[in-house]
């Protein structure tokens, strides 16, 4: 990303570094055949107290452990190991403001080919950036039903978070930028609604909240489950079904979510309005009772929440 700014501090090679000489080889395995996971942990700065709210740390490395465990590969930490290192790694760069983890497990050799048996052990690394919206969250977002398709979970399993996978969602998200839209919806390969380039997806169709199913190559998002708790708990009615293409066209309301986009609505699909174009009461409620959630502020979701004193 042109300008990304990158805090002073990673955790590479099995220590705390200078972010800068956190470096591989133009040679690695990971970065000529993308063998490698990774995740994404949202982080939010609390200025008046003080703290740093990590959201659901257990979730996103309990699902990154899953994901180099589907590659049949793994690393050297635990999963309470890697909280811990995430932790420290804040006390180190004592962010003043909201920030993005990315934990990345990778195969680090020099090896002429990409095979996981010879590559099983893979390297781990973590640093952090600054990260307000990665896509806006308070005006609607026009996107696109891409001409690509979402990739199968036979071919590349879309509940890992591989790298190599996102190619697929670099495609769809160019098409959408090429043509002027804010972001891509993918269709499964026998044409059902599965998700953004790298985000879940949800409507609103009469009061009810939907989203695809697991099964329908999707990321398991942690987001996603989020959201699907808080409606539950303030009573909207929720579905996890197969969505049809044209329902995408008459759906009331329509929003993204994951912990990069967090809570992102949609106004236009294929340059039909979604309901009046405008930010919708269930989507309004459940961005709003969201955002109060991973800042720690909402008692009962306080668990979900990691609190580190800066």
């Amino acid at each position: 990303m042109a300008g990304q700014k990158f805090f002073p501090y990673a955790f590479f090679e099995n220590k705390f570094v200078k972010f800068e000489i956190a470096k591989v080889s133009i040679a690695t395995n990971a970065l000529q055949y993308g063998t490698a996971v990774f995740g994404g942990i949202r982080g939010y700065y609390n200025a008046k107290q003080k703290y740093l709210s990590i959201f659901r740390i257990s979730d996103h490395y309990k699902r990154f452990l899953s994901s180099l465990k589907i590659l049949g590969v793994s690393i050297k930490y635990s999963q309470k190991k890697l909280e811990e290192i995430t932790v420290e790694l804040v006390k180190k760069n004592k962010p003043k403001t909201d920030v993005y983890f990315r934990p990345f497990a990778y195969a680090g050799s020099l090896n002429l080919s990409p095979n996981l048996n010879r590559d099983k052990n893979f390297s781990f690394a973590l640093y952090m950036i600054p990260l307000g919206d990665y896509l806006p969250t308070t005006k609607g977002l026009r996107v696109k039903i891409s001409s690509f398709r979402r990739i199968t979970d036979n071919s590349i399993p879309s509940r890992a978070k591989i790298s190599g996978a996102y190619i697929n969602s670099a495609l769809a998200r160019k098409e959408a930028d090429d043509l002027g839209f804010d972001e891509a919806i993918f269709l499964t390969e026998d044409g059902h609604v599965a998700e953004g380039s790298a985000e879940n997806l949800f409507i609103v169709r009469d009061e009810t909240l939907i989203t695809s199913p697991e099964s329908d190559d999707i990321l398991e998002g942690i987001t996603r489950r989020t959201v699907l708790k808080l409606a539950q708990d303030v009573g909207i009615k929720t579905q996890v079904r197969r969505i049809d293409r044209s329902e995408l066209y008459v759906a009331d309301e329509m929003f993204f979510c994951g912990t990069g986009v967090q809570i992102a609505w949609i106004s236009e699909v294929d340059g039909r309005k979604v309901g009046n174009g405008k930010r919708g009461k269930i989507t309004a409620k459940l961005q709003d009772l969201y955002f109060k959630v991973v800042k720690g502020e909402v008692e009962k979701y306080k668990s979900w929440c990691t609190i580190v004193k800066i």
